[in-house]
C-alpha cells in the first residue's frame, strides 16, 4: 500500500490492504462506490470503455481477511492511470488519435498566419461539445483523492475503527495550499509584468513568472532580477510556445536539451510547456524540482485530460504542481465572463480536499479595465483565503520544498505520542483520520496537545462575484 502511505505519510504497518493476485487482461473504467471513478484492471465485474450511467461497482467485491481486506484492483495502477492521464489514449480509438494530433499539427504550422480573431473561432469550434464531456468532471475533478479517502476509511474499518495517524497536507496545521502563477506569452506581456507587481504587492500575494526564452520577446538578466529582488519567482516557460515542444521524442530531447540550459542560465526550478501541451511519460528528461503544465481536467485547453487531483504529486524525480482551476484566457475569450464564480465554484471543491489552489492568469491578457478588475477580484479571493480560511498562500518553489520535505518525513511513537522526524518537521503537523458516523474525518494534533478539526467550510463567497 505503498500508493496509499505515500498520500497520507502514515506508517506502513497500520495498513493492511491487499491487490489481487489475478487482475483482467483488459484495462477499463470502474467505480469503487457510486461516485469514485477509477481506471484500469480490476479483478470482478467489467471495465468500460467510456465513462457512462452503467459502471461496474467493485466496493462490494473487497475481500476481508483479520485485520485486513483484498482489494478487486491494484491502487497504484489505477492512481497512475488517471495522474498520468493514460485513460486519455486507453479510451479513445486509434483512428481519433491520429486525426486529433493531425488538426493540431496543421493548427499551429498555420497558426503565426491567423489573426487572433481567426484563433479564437477555431478554438470554439474545437472545444465545442466541452459542456457534455463525462469524464474527468467539471469543474474539479478530485477522483484521485476521494479514491484515497475511500482506501483509508476502509484501512481504519479493518482496524476497528481506531483512528490512523498521518503527516498533514500542509505546513503549521494550514488547511490548503494556493499559489499564484503567470504566464508571459508576448512582448506586451513583459511590459506589463511590473504592474501585474503592484497590484500582487498591494495584497502580499506571492506569484511565479513564466518567461519564454526564445523567438517571443528578448529577456534581459535586468528584468529577471528586478522580478526576484521584488520577491517573485522566475520559471522556464516552454522554449519559443509555438506548440511543438512535444510532436515527437526526439525533437522533444531536442528542445529539453536547450530548454534546461535557459533553466539554469535562470537559476529556475520550474517549468511549464506552452499552451499547456505535455506528455509526462517524458518527463524524466527535464532537469527541473517541479513542473506545472498538467491541468486537473482539461475541458477547456487544446489537449483533453486532466490529472484527477487537487495534490501535487511525483512523476519521478519531478513533483508536478497541477493546474486546478480555470485560467484567465479561457475564462475571457471561451467562456466570454469576468466573473468570479467558476474561481469560486473550483476553489470551494478543493478546499473540502484541503487541496492545492493554482491558477495560470497573463499579463497579456489583463489588459483593460474588465479584465483588471477581474484579477483584482482574484487577489482578493486570495487574501481572503489566507485571512479567513487558513489556507497557505506561497510561491510555488516554497510548495516544491515543503512537499519534497514531507515525502522524507517519518511518524514515530515514544511513549504513546506520535511525533514528525526529518528536515523541515518543526513546520509538520501530526493529523489522525478517523471514522465518524461512517465518514473520513481529520483532526490535527497541535504543539499544546490539543487536537482540533481542520476547517473545511466552503469559501465565504457573498459579494465577492
Amino acid at each position: 500500500m505503498q500508493e496509499l502511505t505515500g498520500y497520507f505519510r502514515c506508517p506502513e504497518e497500520l495498513i493492511d490492504l491487499r491487490r489481487p493476485e489475478n487482475l483482467s487482461g483488459d484495462s477499463g473504467y470502474f467505480c469503487f462506490g457510486a461516485d469514485t471513478i477509477c481506471y484500469g484492471r480490476s479483478s470482478a465485474g467489467f471495465r468500460a470503455r467510456r465513462v457512462g450511467r452503467h459502471l461496474y461497482d467493485v466496493k462490494d467485491d473487497v475481500q476481508f481477511h483479520n485485520a485486513g481486506a483484498v482489494l478487486p484492483f491494484d491502487p497504484t495502477e489505477v492512481v497512475s492511470n488517471l495522474r498520468y492521464e493514460r485513460y486519455v489514449d486507453g479510451s479513445a480509438s486509434a483512428p481519433t488519435r491520429f486525426l486529433r494530433n493531425a488538426i493540431r499539427k496543421v493548427y499551429y504550422l498555420a497558426r503565426p498566419l491567423m489573426s487572433v480573431s481567426v484563433r479564437k473561432h477555431l478554438q470554439k469550434i474545437h472545444l465545442q461539445g466541452w459542456q457534455n464531456l463525462a469524464f474527468p468532471r467539471w469543474p474539479v475533478d478530485t477522483s484521485v483523492d476521494a479514491l484515497h479517502e475511500k482506501l483509508m476509511a476502509l484501512a481504519i474499518r479493518c482496524r476497528g475503527g481506531e483512528s490512523i495517524p498521518f503527516i498533514w497536507f500542509w505546513p503549521q496545521g494550514l488547511n490548503a495550499g494556493a499559489v499564484m502563477t503567470h504566464d508571459v506569452e508576448e512582448a506586451a506581456g513583459i511590459g506589463l509584468c511590473s504592474k501585474l507587481m503592484d497590484m500582487n504587492e498591494s495584497l502580499g500575494i506571492p506569484a511565479s513568472f513564466q518567461i519564454v526564452p526564445e523567438k517571443r520577446y528578448a529577456v534581459s538578466q535586468k528584468f529577471l532580477e528586478h522580478v526576484r529582488s521584488r520577491g517573485f519567482e522566475v520559471n522556464v516557460h516552454d522554449l519559443d510556445h509555438d506548440g511543438r515542444l512535444y510532436w515527437n521524442h526526439e525533437e522533444f530531447k531536442r528542445r529539453v536539451a536547450k530548454i534546461n540550459r535557459y533553466g539554469r542560465e535562470y537559476g529556475a526550478v520550474g517549468f511549464r510547456a506552452g499552451i499547456l501541451y505535455r506528455n509526462q511519460e517524458w518527463f524524466d528528461s527535464l532537469e527541473f524540482e517541479y513542473e506545472m503544465s498538467v491541468p486537473n481536467v482539461a475541458r477547456l485547453d487544446p489537449q483533453r485530460g486532466g490529472c484527477c487531483t487537487v495534490m501535487p504529486y511525483f512523476v519521478g524525480k519531478i513533483l508536478e504542481l497541477p493546474v486546478t482551476t480555470t485560467q484567465d484566457y479561457s475564462l475571457f475569450h471561451v467562456l466570454n465572463t469576468y466573473s468570479l464564480s467558476l474561481w469560486e465554484q473550483q476553489i470551494d471543491i478543493i478546499l473540502q480536499k484541503h487541496g492545492m489552489v493554482s491558477v495560470i492568469t497573463h499579463p497579456d491578457y489583463i489588459t483593460g479595465p474588465r479584465e483588471e478588475e477581474t484579477y483584482r477580484g482574484l487577489l482578493g479571493l486570495y487574501a481572503r483565503l489566507r485571512r479567513d480560511h487558513k489556507v497557505w498562500v506561497a510561491l510555488p518553489r516554497e510548495v516544491n520544498t515543503w512537499w519534497r520535505q514531507r515525502n522524507q518525513m517519518q511518524l514515530v511513537q515514544r511513549a504513546g505520542r506520535w511525533s514528525i522526524e526529518g528536515p523541515g518537521s518543526e513546520r509538520a503537523a501530526v493529523a489522525f483520520a478517523s471514522l465518524e458516523n461512517d465518514q473520513l474525518t481529520y483532526s490535527i494534533q497541535q504543539p499544546s496537545g490539543e487536537v482540533t478539526k481542520p476547517s473545511a467550510a466552503p469559501y465565504a463567497t457573498a459579494g465577492a462575484g
